[in-house]
């Protein structure tokens, strides 16, 4: 989290993590796509031969909440190939919160999996607790052939602690449920950490109805409960 005290501005990271052509950038032009213009910024995409998304892809989606104050939310990917380890790691610095998109083909299981032990790791290395990391998993590519059942889906986030969801990038299914429900688990912990409400006036609540009105949605629900 950035406190800018001059603008009043806050701003929240969140990178969307995955392995490759799991669906990361889809994920954001998706949003982009779907949220109200008023509230995104522009969309920034780096391509290059090997690597559809070689750095990053930024996507600031703004709302006004508080005495005044303006939140700002930036959205992030990282690239999926492994040799760009050392840009996943940098993209991660200062992250408050981390969608991991993996590819719901059975196909993509150890890929999937690599990824997510890559993740765990580069949270370390920049000296992030991963378990204190908010963190929601969306299964992408729901429509493509050979893929994870919903009842193993299921059976998967029964396991964890992490809020799970089911998507389809391409379509737009999916996406604004898995955006709000990482921002709702990421402004609880920062409203834990710093007192947010009783510092700036903002309450969560009405924080989060009015991100939902920006991003076109009602109030969030999740694909799978945890």
């Amino acid at each position: 989290m950035q406190l800018d005290f001059k603008a009043r501005e806050l701003t929240v990271k969140l990178v969307y993590y995955g392995p490759a052509l799991s669906g990361k950038t889809t994920n954001l032009q998706a949003v982009h796509e779907l949220v109200s213009p008023q509230a995104r910024g522009r969309l920034m995409t780096l391509e290059t031969k090997d690597d559809r998304t070689l750095f990053f892809d930024l996507l600031p989606l703004s709302v006004q909440a508080g005495r005044g104050l303006s939140v700002r939310i930036k959205l992030f990917t990282v690239p999926g190939q492994v040799i760009h380890n050392a840009t996943r790691r940098l993209v991660l610095q200062g992250a408050d919160g981390v969608a991991f998109i993996a590819d719901s083909q059975r196909a993509e299981t150890k890929a999937n999996a690599a990824a997510f032990v890559n993740l765990r790791q580069n949270l370390v290395e920049n000296g992030i607790d991963p378990a204190a990391m908010p963190l929601v998993i969306q299964f992408n590519k729901r429509d493509m052939p050979d893929v994870r059942t919903d009842v193993e889906i299921d059976a998967l986030a029964a396991k964890g602690k992490e809020p799970v969801y089911k998507a389809i990038a391409l379509r737009g299914h999916g996406v604004l449920e898995t955006l709000i429900g990482l921002f709702e688990i990421t402004w609880s912990k920062l409203e834990r950490e710093h007192q947010l409400a009783e510092k700036f006036g903002v309450q969560g609540a009405d924080l989060l109805g009015e991100v939902r009105t920006k991003l076109g949605i009602e109030p969030a629900r999740r694909e799978v409960a945890p």
